[in-house]
């Protein structure tokens, strides 16, 4: 379904979505490298209300041409198939119930940017998923694990000062300690990302 959405789904063009490439970062030159309508975050609910993930646009619509799940909410974008259009979706909800369980997420090259939200831990800057790395604190040479405690989202240059050396050996320092992604952490991400849509913000009540 998704091969069948990259090439029937196409978003509607000028919609003025602004660059989430802070100033500074380079220009991708190809326009399948800057950020996307179907790549912007959509709140998931479960059957009940309860905000329980975030995904990308493509994914929602994917959910929603199965009948698995409806929007609960929608922004100006429309994104078009051969024979009707679908405004895109802000938040969802699953048509059926899923229990979720309380664990943590899988360790992931995604959740740990999506974890540290896509910002380089060491210069603090945000980029976009494609300009980013994945670091180990303690370098592998010296024993460093590949572990949530451990790894941190990094920008190619903080990457190569830091080099294979520690961040005091280096002169950088973390901006914050990296943890394991919970239940909670996911919990954090919906309250930032629904500050700034407010279509999010009467279903995270929690």
């Amino acid at each position: 379904m998704d091969n069948r959405l990259k090439n029937v789904l196409r978003p509607r063009p000028n919609i003025g979505l602004r660059s989430t490439v802070p100033d500074g970062a380079p220009t991708a030159p190809a326009p399948a490298s800057r950020p996307s309508v179907m790549q912007a975050p959509v709140l998931v609910l479960n059957a009940t209300f309860e905000p329980i993930n975030v995904t990308a646009v493509r994914r929602a619509l994917v959910l929603m041409l199965k009948g698995v799940a409806q929007a609960e909410e929608t922004n100006h974008a429309e994104v078009h198939s051969t024979s009707k259009k679908i405004q895109v979706p802000s938040v969802i909800r699953l048509l059926s119930y899923r229990h979720i369980p309380q664990q943590s997420r899988a360790l992931s090259r995604k959740n740990i940017l999506l974890r540290d939200r896509n910002t380089c831990q060491f210069c603090g800057r945000a980029f976009p998923a494609s300009e980013l790395t994945l670091d180990h604190v303690l370098p592998r040479s010296r024993g460093g694990r590949s572990s949530w405690e451990n790894l941190v989202a990094c920008c190619y240059t903080c990457n190569n000062r830091k080099g294979d050396r520690t961040p005091e050996e280096a002169g950088l320092e973390l901006q914050r300690r990296p943890r394991p992604f919970t239940l909670h952490t996911s919990r954090q991400l919906m309250r930032l990302i629904g500050f700034r849509d407010e279509k999010w913000r009467k279903y995270l009540f929690y």
